[in-house]
């Protein structure tokens, strides 16, 4: 069902067609949540219409309810490539290398300038310190920082594409837009975090029109991901309503 169609359906009854008013109460179908009846009668007569598309929505949202509510099995940010351990969710103690776009814990990239110091043959070539983990030679200057970076962009990387919107939404004059873009393009891949900046943009209405059905879409897969945040949000939204399990 498109979005119109589906917007259509909730403002009026599925059966007979008449629209929500304030003489008149229209009520969802309970397992897909996806039309809604003025009355008991209206759900009966619309039933056979109604049931194999109803069937067939309800048991995606317990899919998705299963995801929703599995425990995640790594950080929102993933492992370390090197050690393969789940990445702090303290962004502080984690360091994204602009060349490949792959976020290391600090303690690998504490570890690998170590060795790196300790090998006397480097210290003697005078060889510039290189990535823990693609080995590309490190930037010396900020064009050179923004080529690499460009590079992975043009790669549709999600890492480096959530840092871009992040880059763009935290500069002194905030670009929104700019930011909304890249966001979206990392959260097409997949990216938690893009999808967490994204439900409060629609939330607060920032750079696009207020949302709740796009807030909640990118809230959940957020939380699908492994978001605390999200998860904590959702966790509260649900405990307000009395959904208390």
């Amino acid at each position: 069902m498109s979005e119109r169609n589906e917007a259509d359906a909730t403002s009026s009854c599925a059966s007979c067609g008449i629209a929500q008013e304030d003489d008149i109460k229209l009520r969802r179908c309970t397992a897909c949540y996806l039309v809604k009846y003025c009355s008991i009668k209206c759900q009966r007569d619309h039933r056979p219409k109604h049931k194999r598309e109803c069937k067939k929505r309800a048991a995606e949202a317990e899919l998705r309810d299963e995801l929703l509510f599995k425990q995640p099995e790594s950080s929102c940010f993933g492992d370390c490539p090197i050690c393969c351990l789940s990445l702090s969710l303290e962004p502080e103690k984690c360091t994204m290398m602009v060349c490949c776009s792959k976020i290391l814990c600090n303690g690998c990239v504490h570890g690998c300038r170590i060795a790196n110091f300790n090998n006397m043959q480097e210290r003697r070539e005078r060889i510039a310190p290189s990535c823990p983990f693609c080995r590309t030679l490190t930037p010396k200057t900020k064009e050179e920082q923004d080529k690499q970076m460009k590079k992975r962009l043009e790669a549709n990387d999600p890492v480096a594409l959530r840092s871009q919107a992040s880059e763009q939404y935290n500069k002194r004059e905030r670009d929104c837009s700019g930011a909304f873009e890249y966001w979206t393009k990392a959260a097409g891949l997949g990216d938690a975090v893009a999808h967490y900046k994204l439900s409060l943009m629609y939330h607060h209405g920032e750079g696009v029109e207020k949302d709740t059905r796009k807030e909640i879409h990118h809230a959940e897969e957020a939380a699908i991901g492994g978001h605390p945040g999200t998860r904590h949000h959702l966790g509260r939204e649900e405990w307000n309503k009395g959904n208390t399990e």
